[in-house]
């Protein structure tokens, strides 16, 4: 009985573990129609760029827009560029079209 309720609890604990860290498939549209680029970039950027732009895997973005433009931007957003792979996280679209604009203004 023990190893019965033990097995419970650890799949249990497993399957909600798992239900908090998502899927990584975000069918939320709401940020983009939103015009947010800042929530867009906290969820889908901010694990390699840093919640506060300052890098971490990837570059620090603090002053991404005095060096590259809106359209360089949305440009390695879709095509990638060093060790960013294309489109990351599913950024696409409106969504790329909304970080990108946010960060040419980070001058």
């Amino acid at each position: 009985m023990k190893k019965k309720l033990l097995g419970f609890v650890l799949g249990t604990s497993l399957v909600m573990g798992l239900a908090a860290c998502g899927g990584g498939s975000d069918t939320n549209k709401d940020t983009a129609s939103g015009g947010d680029g800042a929530k867009i970039f906290d969820q889908k950027c901010s694990s390699c760029h840093g919640g506060d732009l300052k890098g971490g895997m990837g570059p620090n973005l603090t002053k991404i827009g005095s060096t590259l433009s809106k359209d360089d931007i949305l440009n390695t957003i879709k095509n990638g560029k060093g060790g960013m792979p294309a489109n990351p996280m599913g950024i696409t679209g409106d969504e790329a079209n909304t970080v990108a604009d946010w960060l040419a203004a980070k001058k």
